[in-house]
């Protein structure tokens, strides 16, 4: 795993082989980051990588500054290595939780400035996901939103959405809640 940019660019780390996470693509991440960097300053701004994987969205973020990242992984592998990498780091302003990002959404008590969501595409319900992510309370009145899905997915009717982009095969669509 490479962090792009920011105060971590160019840190490589070695991904467990057993992983069963399907990471973002270096070259989607790198240009997703560009669009959300283009919607908001990230420095300062709180986020939450919900399907975190191997944390590569959120050492992006914690890389550009951001005053605080929570992320939610439910696979003991990758929560493991999200942590070791963190060590690694030194970095105080994240906070990893093992369990179900759904979950934690259910009982969210606080909101975020950016909601990052990449759901295995494969998982049963995944075309609800960005509905529950939207109506959490993990999204307040200027949150961005932002989940990864395939091209079977058309997410342009639900509220707040503003933008949709397809880099490969990696599709993003892209909400800001008024």
């Amino acid at each position: 795993m490479r962090i792009i940019r920011g105060k971590y660019g160019r840190r490589r780390f070695d991904v467990p082989t057993n992983i069963s996470a399907r990471p973002t693509t270096d070259f989607a991440r790198e240009n997703i980051f560009n669009v959300i960097e283009n919607l908001i300053d990230l420095e300062g701004k709180t986020a939450l990588d919900l399907f975190a994987g191997t944390g590569a969205i959120t050492f992006e973020f914690l890389s550009r500054e951001c005053a605080e990242v929570v992320c939610v992984e439910k696979a003991a592998t990758q929560y493991n290595f999200i942590r070791k990498v963190a060590q690694q780091l030194n970095v105080d302003n994240l906070t990893v939780i093992r369990g179900d990002a759904l979950r934690y959404l259910a009982s969210a008590t606080r909101s975020f400035d950016v909601v990052f969501a990449d759901p295995p595409y494969d998982m049963e319900g995944f075309a609800e996901i960005p509905g529950k992510i939207l109506s959490s309370a993990a999204v307040a009145p200027g949150t961005l939103v932002i989940v990864e899905h395939n091209k079977s997915h058309d997410f342009s009717s639900l509220p707040g959405f503003i933008d949709h982009r397809t880099y490969g095969s990696v599709n993003f669509s892209i909400f800001r809640v008024e």
